[in-house]
């Protein structure tokens, strides 16, 4: 993880978060693996995408499995977790920066899509909320990890989000529109598909 030691190596668990930032990987040897702690204070900051066009082709389904491995390394990092979903009109605040732990699971299981996608607001709220943790906290490293499948209509430019991201498309339409390859762009944030991080498995 970011400030702790990751490691090459041929097997164990992929660390995702780490692998996402430093790029894309050419070969299996240059994935990330997970240790079972990191050096210094760590919160990570969750954007699901929940909307109902998620739903479409088990793109959602598919999210859900990495997000539980997002989830298990938090945990092995001890890394505190914040959680944020954009669904129905509004997004909601799932978790404020709890240590990970098993309670997450159920969390994970039972979460649906539906409704419309307050992506847009949800990007500016995790903005502040990034802020507003950074002065409150600032020996903590933050980072942010966004899951879309972009599926917008028109929208202003956004300003780029103040921590090291990352924002994983989930589309998998067969035709795809490709905006949340758009918004990575506005939000300084690694870009990755879905499908892509599958055949790194």
């Amino acid at each position: 993880m970011p400030r702790g030691r990751v490691h090459a190596a041929s097997e164990g668990r992929v660390a995702w978060l780490p692998t996402l930032l430093n790029g894309r990987p050419c070969a299996r040897r240059d994935l990330c693996w997970q240790q079972r702690q990191a050096q210094g204070p760590q919160v990570w900051l969750v954007i699901v995408d929940a909307s109902a066009s998620t739903r479409r082709h088990g793109a959602l389904a598919e999210c859900k499995g990495l997000l539980a491995q997002v989830f298990d390394q938090a945990y092995r990092q001890r890394a505190r977790l914040t959680l944020l979903t954009a669904s129905g009109r509004e997004p909601r605040w799932q978790r404020h920066g709890l240590k990970a732990s098993a309670a997450l699971q159920p969390w994970l299981q039972a979460l649906g899509a539906g409704g419309g996608t307050p992506l847009l607001a949800a990007l500016e709220q995790a903005r502040q909320w990034l802020l507003s943790r950074a002065r409150q906290h600032p020996d903590e490293v933050q980072r942010c990890l966004v899951f879309t499948d972009g599926r917008l209509q028109r929208w202003e430019p956004l300003a780029p989000l103040p921590c090291a991201s990352v924002l994983v498309d989930i589309e998998r339409a067969p035709v795809r529109l490709g905006r949340a390859q758009a918004l990575a762009t506005q939000l300084q944030a690694e870009y990755w598909h879905l499908d892509e991080l599958r055949r790194l498995e």
